[in-house]
């Protein structure tokens, strides 16, 4: 079939296999060009099939030669539907890492359901025996407790007061000076940090502790977001920063937790990225779309992958150890918030409007990225071709 995309507002509904088995190669790529690391030699992903998970696992595979296990949700293809990008890319992923000789498994099923924990500690168990790296990227607004059976539904709210700003539509360019976000209610803000906050992390980690699947000074990461004056109301002082404080503490309860060991566990505060989930938030796509123009433009400009192997090469596994902040985090997202970044970008945010908001900002390239996560407008792939879209996994579970 001819696979084309079929937008609904901030999601696209159809995935190319082979754009995004070459932008998997490019990430490949990348990593094999840069020095060898020092680091993980069997890790576990957990929301391994975009973004830093994926990211994560190719640097920790191609540039560690880690062997590696990888969890994401089933999505492959069927009837008329193609599978999800996260669905190839694993995919993609499997097959290169089986031509590079690298140990992978993929395991499929839903990352916070007891039985998905079983059958990867099973694995471990029988394949791995332990491992020395636990990356935890699950991106979600929904979560079933095992325990209770209850479910959770997160949401992007502002806290105490309406929000109002700037918001781009990144299909057409044209900015609006006033979109308003009405603020949490009843119980928005526990619901949240339910879904996004530190509790399914800390199952997991909590599992393999306990059935001794973990080695000797394993650590654990997960990622989170801080952002500018720009985005505070609406992300970091919104029900989403109250899930990443909970996330925060989680950190500190694990890295107790895992002393026995010898082991850490660390929250990444991440750069701002094109992702489906930043499409969601208000003012994120011109934010970043301004962001990536000053940032370009100051040459400090990174993607998924270069983030991911700065965090491996220089905070993570860095021989004199790993830095940290005042409250224990790496950053990584110590460019974006550099005070001549953001002093551009907000002399940009006031001057921009849809008359000028592709000269100021980057629009294209964020318009541009948001395709890729899908496997479009990828150089290289001639979308006019029929193309199958139904792609299966090498060393599934």
């Amino acid at each position: 079939m001819i696979i084309t995309p079929r937008t609904r507002g901030f999601i696209c509904t159809t995935a190319h296999p082979e754009g995004c088995a070459k932008q998997v190669q490019e990430q490949i790529d990348y990593i094999q060009q840069q020095p060898k690391l020092n680091g993980p030699k069997r890790v576990l992903v957990i929301g391994a099939s975009t973004g830093y998970g994926l990211s994560a696992r190719i640097t920790a595979a191609f540039g560690a030669g880690a062997a590696t296990i990888g969890v994401f949700r089933p999505s492959s293809a069927r009837d008329k539907r193609t599978a999800s990008a996260g669905w190839y890319n694993s995919a993609a992923f499997e097959r290169r890492a089986a031509e590079a000789g690298l140990t992978s498994v993929s395991i499929t099923g839903d990352a916070f359901a007891d039985e998905t924990k079983d059958r990867v500690m099973d694995t471990i168990a029988n394949e791995f025996g332990q491992v020395d790296l636990v990356v935890y990227s699950v991106a979600s607004s929904r979560r079933t407790d095992p325990d209770s059976g209850k479910t959770y539904n997160s949401v992007l709210k502002p806290i105490g007061a309406p929000f109002t700003g700037k918001a781009v539509n990144f299909h057409n360019g044209e900015v609006t000076d006033e979109v308003t976000t009405e603020p949490a209610e009843g119980d928005d803000i526990d619901q949240t940090i339910a879904v996004m906050g530190g509790a399914d992390w800390q199952r997991w980690i909590d599992r393999l502790r306990q059935a001794n699947l973990l080695a000797d000074g394993a650590m654990t990461i997960a990622y989170s977001y801080i952002g500018s004056e720009l985005t505070r109301a609406i992300y970091r002082e919104g029900t989403i920063g109250k899930a990443k404080e909970d996330l925060e503490a989680t950190a500190q309860r694990l890295t107790r937790k895992l002393s026995a060991l010898g082991g850490k566990a660390f929250v990444v505060v991440s750069k701002a990225l094109v992702t489906q989930s930043a499409a969601a938030v208000p003012v994120f796509p011109l934010y970043i779309a301004a962001l990536y123009k000053v940032m370009k433009e100051k040459g400090i400009h990174e993607n998924t992958i270069q983030q991911s192997y700065r965090l491996f090469a220089d905070k993570l596994y860095h021989e004199g150890g790993t830095p940290v902040d005042e409250a224990g985090r790496i950053r990584i997202d110590d460019w974006e918030l550099r005070p001549d970044v953001q002093q551009e970008v907000a002399r940009i945010w006031d001057q921009v409007t849809t008359n000028n908001v592709y000269e100021l900002t980057d629009l294209k390239e964020y318009r541009r990225e948001f395709f890729q996560l899908f496997g479009f407008e990828t150089d290289g792939i001639d979308y006019r071709k029929d193309t199958n879209p139904d792609v299966s996994l090498l060393n599934a579970r």
